[in-house]
C-alpha cells in the first residue's frame, strides 16, 4: 500500500435493530470525511434509506456496489450483502438481525482478506441475536481470530488518547475466570500486549502495568494465590526476556490513585475489571482494537444501544474515533514492519567470513503491495 493511496476502510453495519445504521450515517456525513479515507460499508442499500428517512437526516449520497473491490474514492460506498429486505424491529434480538450481521462480516473479512479493503471497522451486535442466528462465538474478537488470525491469538485492547487497556480473559462467566488465569496464558498475555504496543501504537520500549486478579493483591495468599502461583511469576518471565512489566497492582487502587498514567499499557485479568473503570475514563473517547492478528480492525467501545435506538440521541464519537484508530494503527505497522525488515542500517556485514556490502535501496516489500497487515 503507497503511502500516498487512500486506505480503503471498510464498515460493518452489525445489529441492525440498534444504533449501527445512526451512527455510522452520522459519522460519515461529516464535511471532507472521504479526502481523508474511502468508506466501504457493509450492509444494505434499503436500510441505509430507511434509517436515514426514520431518523429524518438529509440526503446521503452513496455509491452501491456488489463488490468492494469496485469501491470509489472520495465517495461513500455500500456493498449491498443481500438483495432482499430485512425486518427491523427497533431494540429487540432477533434471528433476522444476527443474520443480517453476520453476512455483513462475513463479506468484509473476504474483501479484507482478498485486499479489497485495507482494514476493518465493526459496528456493534448482540451475542443474543447472534447466537439466534447460529454464530457459534462468543463475540467479534474469536471470530475474527478464527477467520484472519492464521493460526495467531487475537487481544483486545480498548484505546483512547491516553490509556491503552488489554484483557488476559475477555468473555467469560465470571467464575471461570480465576482458572483461566494460568502463569502461561498471564506470560502469553503480556507479551502481545508487548507486541502491540511497540507495532500498533509506536512505544519502542514500553511500559505495561499488570493487574492483580484479587483483591489486595491475595494479601499474602489469604484472599487468593493466583497472584504468587500465575501473575508475579508470568511478569518475571515477561523482565527476563527484557519486557518492563511491573507488579501486580490492585486494580481499585491503580485506578483510584491515577498510577495508570505512569504506563503504555494495562492489562487487566478479565472483562468489567478493565472496562469499567476505563469507560469511566474515556467517555465516548475509546476506541476497541483487536491486537495479534494480521490485520487491523477496530470498533467503538459501546454496544448496540438498544435503549435509544431510533431517537437519533446516538453519539457517532465512538465509531469516528475506531476509524481514525485504525487508520493510524494501520500506518503505524506499515512503517514498523518496513523499518524492521531493515534491522541494520549499515553498509557492510559479515556473512560466512567475507564482507557483503548491503543494498539498502530496495524496500522487500514494493511500497504499492500489501504488506499482509
Amino acid at each position: 500500500m503507497s503511502h500516498n493511496k487512500k486506505l480503503k476502510v471498510g464498515i460493518t453495519h452489525g445489529d441492525i435493530n440498534g444504533i449501527s445504521y445512526e451512527v455510522i450515517l452520522k459519522a460519515l456525513s461529516a464535511e471532507g470525511i472521504t479526502e481523508l479515507f474511502t468508506p466501504v460499508i457493509f450492509g444494505s442499500s434499503k436500510l441505509l434509506g430507511y434509517y436515514r428517512k426514520a431518523l429524518d437526516m438529509e440526503e446521503f449520497p452513496c455509491n452501491i456496489i456488489q463488490n468492494a473491490a469496485d469501491a470509489r474514492d472520495e465517495e461513500v460506498n455500500l456493498v449491498n450483502i443481500s438483495q432482499d429486505e430485512f425486518k427491523v424491529e427497533l431494540s429487540t434480538p432477533t434471528a433476522e438481525s444476527g443474520k443480517a450481521a453476520l453476512m455483513a462480516l462475513e463479506a468484509a473479512c473476504e474483501a479484507l482478506k482478498e485486499g479489497d479493503i485495507d482494514l476493518l471497522v465493526t459496528a456493534p451486535i448482540n451475542k443474543e441475536a447472534m447466537k439466534m442466528a447460529g454464530f457459534p462465538h462468543m463475540g467479534h474478537t474469536e471470530y475474527l481470530e478464527e477467520k484472519l488470525g492464521n493460526g495467531e491469538k487475537a487481544m483486545m485492547i480498548f484505546a483512547d488518547e491516553n490509556m491503552r487497556l488489554a484483557l488476559c480473559t475477555i468473555h467469560l462467566p465470571l467464575k471461570d475466570v480465576a482458572p483461566a488465569i494460568t502463569q502461561e496464558k498471564v506470560s502469553e498475555s503480556i507479551r502481545l500486549l508487548h507486541e502491540s504496543l511497540r507495532k500498533d501504537f509506536g512505544r519502542e520500549r514500553p511500559l505495561i502495568a499488570v493487574l492483580s486478579l484479587n483483591p489486595h493483591v491475595g494479601d499474602g495468599g489469604v484472599i487468593g494465590t493466583e497472584e504468587s502461583e500465575a501473575i508475579a511469576p508470568a511478569i518475571e518471565d515477561a523482565i527476563a526476556h527484557k519486557i518492563m512489566a511491573f507488579g501486580p497492582f490492585a486494580a481499585d487502587g491503580f485506578f483510584g490513585s491515577g498510577e495508570w498514567k505512569k504506563y503504555d499499557g494495562v492489562l487487566a485479568m478479565y472483562h468489567d475489571q478493565g472496562l469499567a473503570p476505563f469507560k469511566l475514563l474515556s467517555g465516548t473517547s475509546g476506541v476497541n482494537f483487536t491486537a495479534g492478528l494480521p490485520y487491523v480492525r477496530t470498533s467503538p467501545d459501546h454496544g448496540t444501544g438498544y435503549d435509544i435506538a431510533g431517537k437519533s440521541l446516538a453519539d457517532p464519537t465512538s465509531l469516528r474515533n475506531a476509524i481514525y484508530t485504525g487508520i493510524d494503527i494501520y500506518r503505524r505497522r506499515r512503517d514498523y514492519l518496513r523499518a524492521k525488515a531493515h534491522p541494520l542500517r549499515k553498509q557492510l556485514q559479515d556473512k560466512g567470513g567475507d564482507r557483503v556490502k548491503l543494498d539498502l535501496t530496495k524496500d522487500p516489500t514494493p511500497a504499492d503491495e500489501p504488506l499482509g497487515i
